[in-house]
């Protein structure tokens, strides 16, 4: 028996118009890759064109200059602990917002939804007074803390929508086995959480690998703690860009996240859908 197809030209249309989309999206990929292969008077005489002398000093220069090792090493423990932290404190609170759903602890929960709609950039300057009264200025600690109170609330929202979802018999069968309140939420629920975790883990490393303005206000001037980002800034003065060596130094510093990124991204719809949307 034949089965009409559903394929049709609209259908077709739409496909194109994403393929179109999704090159519009890859393009700057394409200028950052070519033009780091490129010398500097290449650049500037057509920065769109394809390299015609391929060459690997832009690379070599970059990781001498900015100390690539050392930049990296620090934007992989400021990164790591923040996320670990953000992950941990963001489970535990939304796990007894839900367990315990008291008139403080909704209380909370609206506090800190309300807070992710407050825009950076209108308490930034405050946070840097706050920052320097509580000597957390220029230190390890301090930028791992400003980034748990920024990435708390969404990664609360999202494990707080997808704990509604555990069932509440299989804590309850756990208590009766004799498991503590601690045992309950790592043994129990944390491993069925995971995939929301995940979720909450590529969305915050990749916003805390590649920020800047927030090591710019708190790491400041302290070149011991300077991340790529802040690294990366070094090539760019009042009268001279140098965008070959730029260039190189960003795309080394893609790889890494690149491969994170697609090594967990199944993760990501499956995460949202399920935290976001249920309960």
């Amino acid at each position: 028996m034949k089965t009409k197809s559903n394929y049709s030209f609209s259908l077709f249309g739409f496909e194109i118009l994403a393929c179109l989309v999704g090159l519009l999206f890859l393009s700057p990929f394409y200028f950052l890759i070519s033009n780091s292969f490129k010398s500097f008077r290449e650049i500037l005489v057509d920065a769109a064109s394809w390299p015609k002398d391929f060459t690997l000093d832009n690379f070599k220069k970059a990781w001498e200059i900015i100390d690539f090792p050392k930049v990296a090493v620090n934007s992989l423990m400021i990164t790591v602990l923040s996320v670990l932290c953000i992950v941990l404190f963001s489970a535990m609170l939304a796990y007894r917002l839900v367990r315990r759903p008291t008139t403080f602890n909704r209380l909370i929960f609206v506090v800190l939804i309300a807070a992710m709609i407050i825009p950076f950039q209108s308490i930034m300057l405050q946070m840097v007074k706050v920052a320097a009264l509580l000597h957390l200025h220029g230190t390890l600690y301090g930028i791992i803390v400003c980034y748990i109170g920024f990435g708390l609330p969404l990664a609360m929202f999202l494990f707080h929508g997808f704990i509604k979802s555990v069932p509440h018999e299989i804590e309850e069968s756990a208590v009766i086995d004799g498991c503590s309140p601690y045992g309950v939420f790592f043994r129990i629920v944390l491993p069925l959480v995971r995939p929301i975790a995940v979720t909450v883990i590529i969305l915050n490393v990749l916003w805390i690998w590649n920020d800047y303005l927030l090591p710019v206000l708190i790491i400041g001037r302290n070149d011991a703690l300077r991340t790529i980002p802040l690294a990366i800034q070094s090539f760019f003065g009042q009268y001279t860009k140098k965008w070959d060596l730029a260039m190189a130094a960003l795309t080394l510093s893609i790889v890494p996240i690149i491969v994170f990124f697609l090594s967990l991204q199944k993760h990501v719809v499956e995460g949202v859908s399920q935290g976001a949307l249920k309960g």
